[in-house]
């Protein structure tokens, strides 16, 4: 399990360093708090957090429960597909939002597969 630890505190510190870099454009941008928009490549950084934060409330519990029932090194690098492409999409997002498609979908795939995975396992450990 300390694959699925690892994993997890990757992507708790991912999605801080985006914080990060949402207060760092605040600054560079003169977006001030509570302010959201204002210029546009604060508004990226901005919804890159945001999309994460969204995606990481599916994505912790699914790795943790799917890890339950499978292997958790298989599952723990299922989750390092969703932490390779949430770094994609900032890359992307950042510099032309039209191109987050392929970060999007190395997120969005993995917390799919690690629901499937998990709602298959506690399914298969009914009593029968």
């Amino acid at each position: 399990m300390s694959l699925i630890h690892l994993v997890s505190l990757l992507a708790l510190l991912q999605y801080l360093f985006f914080g990060a870099l949402v207060g760092q454009a605040r600054g560079r941008y003169g977006v001030e708090a509570p302010a959201i928009t204002g210029h546009e490549q604060f508004e990226r950084m901005y919804r890159v957090q945001m999309n994460t934060l969204e995606l990481l409330v599916a994505f912790l519990p699914a790795l943790w429960l799917a890890a339950q029932y499978w292997s958790p090194a298989g599952m723990a690098a299922v989750g390092a597909v969703y932490l390779v492409g949430r770094l994609i999409y900032w890359r992307a997002y950042t510099r032309n939002p039209a191109s987050r498609s392929l970060g999007f979908t190395l997120s969005f795939l993995p917390i799919v597969l690690l629901l499937l995975a998990a709602l298959g396992g506690a399914a298969m450990a009914l009593p029968q």
